[in-house]
């Protein structure tokens, strides 16, 4: 689904017009003030100085000087890549398109999709991902915890820049990421129609392989087949420029929690964030937390914080933030809704948690309004909120997106001393 199919509060948000309305444009537009059910919600950062390197990287871009690089992972509220995909179209369009990022191929989860890049691919790839019941338990599930296999030659995974969305159209730089393993076989890689290398994935032991191709800085195709002598096993294909920008990685799983980054293999995981070079890590996880009642809260947060330290020693040098969860009810008798305490306790966690490892934290559950909010999105014109309850419409990420990256767009400005800041104690705070 193209950003341009949304409907009317979405195409605001995005500064999104058909084609046959006005040409493509990189302009930047700032974010239009929020609706009146959302309410302006800082990042917190008591230390001051939480998201320092990722301020400095903006200010190296809007300079031309460098490329300010984030990596998000979190559950199906980041793995629909409409916040950060909002996030990835404004930054880039203030900044610079440096790129895509990293995609994951062969449709690793029904409906997986990403804002501004093309993807299809045959149906015979085998996900693997940290919380399948029948996924490899060996780990090796790569950056975004998930992994695709074939031996078939029959199939296929392809990736296409965009020809008319205002970024997503060129890339310059494209990578397969894939697993060295045993018995592995090969695959050719093919570009614009025409077969530029072939791989051998075949190894003593498993290890990380990175094939890379220097393109011309344009609109391009990338295919990945089998060859049919083993399995193949990839981790994504990148998508990125040579010019100085932004790039954001979408790392989102559905239905996965924080803890979850403890069950992948840290070495590969470890190789794989430093080769991506982040500025800024985001966690974005809580609301699939926050309806674990048998897990007991003070588990939770030694998870949360072991996840966090993971993260932040993959990547010293990088600011990070937690994102909190949004609004998820309680359902009572007579369809009536009321609110989850444990929710509380989540974003309760999360902010402390946060503030002790030098994070930045955004409360998605303030931004609503705090308890009954997602009954005020889901009641908005248009919909903000799904009527799960646990979702949010695709307007209601543009709102998120659109909230924060107000806030990061602050980081560029010229740098001066800060004081600590933190958002007024809500509900569940201590």
């Amino acid at each position: 689904m193209k950003p341009c199919a949304l409907t009317a509060l979405a195409l605001a948000l995005l500064a999104c017009t058909p084609v046959a309305a006005r040409a493509p444009s990189t302009r930047f537009a700032p974010p239009p003030p929020l609706p009146s059910v959302a309410v302006e919600t800082p990042i917190e950062d008591p230390s001051g100085h939480a998201l320092d390197a990722f301020a400095a990287a903006l200010r190296g871009a809007a300079s031309r000087q460098g490329t300010a690089h984030i990596l998000a992972w979190g559950a199906s509220h980041t793995a629909g890549d409409l916040y950060t995909g909002f996030l990835r179209r404004g930054l880039q369009q203030r900044f610079g398109d440096a790129g895509h990022g990293l995609v994951l191929p062969g449709n690793p989860w029904r409906h997986y999709r990403h804002s501004d890049v093309n993807l299809a691919a045959s149906d015979g790839w085998i996900c693997d991902r940290v919380d399948k019941a029948d996924a490899r338990a060996d780990g090796l599930y790569g950056i975004a915890g998930a992994s695709v296999r074939s031996d078939s030659a029959d199939d296929w995974v392809r990736v296409s820049t965009t020809r008319d969305n205002p970024v997503g159209r060129k890339a310059s730089i494209v990578e397969a990421w894939y697993l060295r393993q045993p018995g592995g076989g090969a695959f050719d890689v093919r570009i614009d129609g025409r077969r530029a290398r072939r791989v051998a994935t075949a190894a003593e032991s498993p290890a990380p392989g990175h094939e890379a191709f220097d393109l011309k800085d344009a609109g391009h195709t990338i295919e990945i087949r089998p060859v049919g002598d083993g399995e193949v096993r990839l981790f994504g294909v990148l998508l990125e420029r040579r010019t100085p920008g932004v790039v954001l990685d979408t790392l989102g799983i559905p239905g996965s929690r924080a803890e979850s980054l403890l069950h992948w293999d840290e070495p590969l995981f470890r190789e794989q964030v430093a080769r991506r070079r982040p500025d800024l890590v985001i966690l974005s996880y809580g609301t699939n937390e926050s309806g674990d009642d048998d897990v007991p809260i003070a588990d939770y947060e030694a998870s949360l914080a072991a996840a966090v330290a993971r993260v932040k020693a993959a990547a010293p040098e990088a600011s990070c933030l937690l994102i909190g969860p949004t609004d998820r009810p309680v359902p009572l008798p007579d369809d009536e809704w009321g609110p989850r305490p444990r929710r509380a306790q989540i974003t309760a966690v999360q902010r402390r948690v946060s503030a002790d490892a030098g994070c930045g934290f955004f409360d998605a559950a303030a931004l609503m309004g705090g308890d009954g909010g997602m009954r005020t999105w889901i009641r908005a014109n248009p919909p903000l909120g799904s009527s799960d309850h646990v979702h949010l419409t695709a307007e209601g990420y543009s709102v998120m997106g659109a909230a924060l990256l107000r806030e990061l767009l602050r980081l560029a400005a010229p740098a001066t001393p800060r004081t600590p800041s933190a958002a007024p104690c809500r509900t569940g705070c201590r």
